[in-house]
């Protein structure tokens, strides 16, 4: 397959749409927006020697992360509720402290496509069994979530960070059902728990960004606004499908998707697509 690499000025309109298109589909659903994300940079002759490619991906997240406050925003706006806030608050610091100790570490295994594809097989594996995993569920909303579960979920987060291609949906979903959620639960607390986390790590990689380019080109500030007005339309309408679905089906689906992506992913690095 011909592949070119653009530099920074060669991004177009067309590939930041189709990019904020994937990163809002996958974001908030358990597949991991990663495996996508580097599957859709290759076949579109995105380099991932790109220092600002590598930003991108990652800026556009601030898109979803705005989906889900709007979605959400009785629970984001209620400023009273400062519990909610703590929970969230808890939740995030084990992930924190966690990339802050590996952010170098996770950058060398994200540019290794087989491990990602191979955490995708076996997240997809976990899912065909979750439900006979954990059967008992007695939390079924936020409000019924103490702080020490809280921080729990937290901690499952942080095997997204040091897995890549699990997926940061699927870890906390996966950590929620065990600690007894129900399903939709599971998911919109991972949701909720998304803005704190993607608002840190978007945060930390815009300033090293710019600190070490002496800033942004209005070129590349245009396009990461395109990714994220289209990441933030598309995650608006992922979110509410997926808790609609969660209510009435399995995650069986979601582990037989994750299989067959992880496959297709190893045999593109096979074929030399993707290296």
């Amino acid at each position: 397959m011909l592949r070119i690499f653009f530099k920074i000025k060669s991004v177009t309109t067309v590939q930041s749409i189709i990019i904020g298109i994937v990163e809002g589909l996958t974001e908030f659903l358990p597949i991991s927006s990663t495996a996508h994300m580097r599957i859709t940079e290759n076949l579109l002759g995105i380099s991932n020697e790109d220092k600002f490619s590598k930003l991108f991906t990652i800026a556009i997240q601030l898109g979803a992360i705005l989906s889900v406050v709007v979605l959400y925003y009785k629970k984001f706006l209620a400023f009273k509720n400062w519990e909610f806030y703590a929970k969230l608050l808890i939740a995030v610091i084990p992930a924190l402290i966690f990339g802050k100790l590996f952010s170098e570490k996770i950058d060398l295994i994200l540019e290794k496509p087989v491990i990602i594809a191979s955490m995708m097989i076996a997240g997809g594996v976990l899912f065909l069994f979750i439900e006979n995993l954990f059967k008992t569920h007695t939390i079924d909303s936020e409000e019924k979530i103490d702080f020490i579960t809280a921080f729990k979920i937290g901690l499952f987060q942080c095997l997204a960070i040091l897995f890549p291609g699990l997926s940061r949906s699927a870890s906390t979903i996966i950590g929620g059902m065990s600690l007894k959620l129900t399903r939709s639960a599971a998911a919109e607390f991972s949701f909720f728990l998304a803005v704190p986390t993607m608002l840190a790590a978007t945060g930390y990689k815009l300033y090293k960004f710019v600190n070490e380019n002496g800033g942004i080109t209005s070129d590349q500030m245009k396009q990461l606004a395109i990714g994220n007005i289209v990441a933030f339309i598309v995650a608006l309408v992922a979110i509410k499908f997926f808790i609609g679905f969660l209510q009435k089906h399995s995650f069986k689906i979601w582990g037989f998707y994750r299989i067959l992506v992880g496959l297709i992913l190893l045999a593109l690095i096979f074929m030399g697509v993707i290296k």
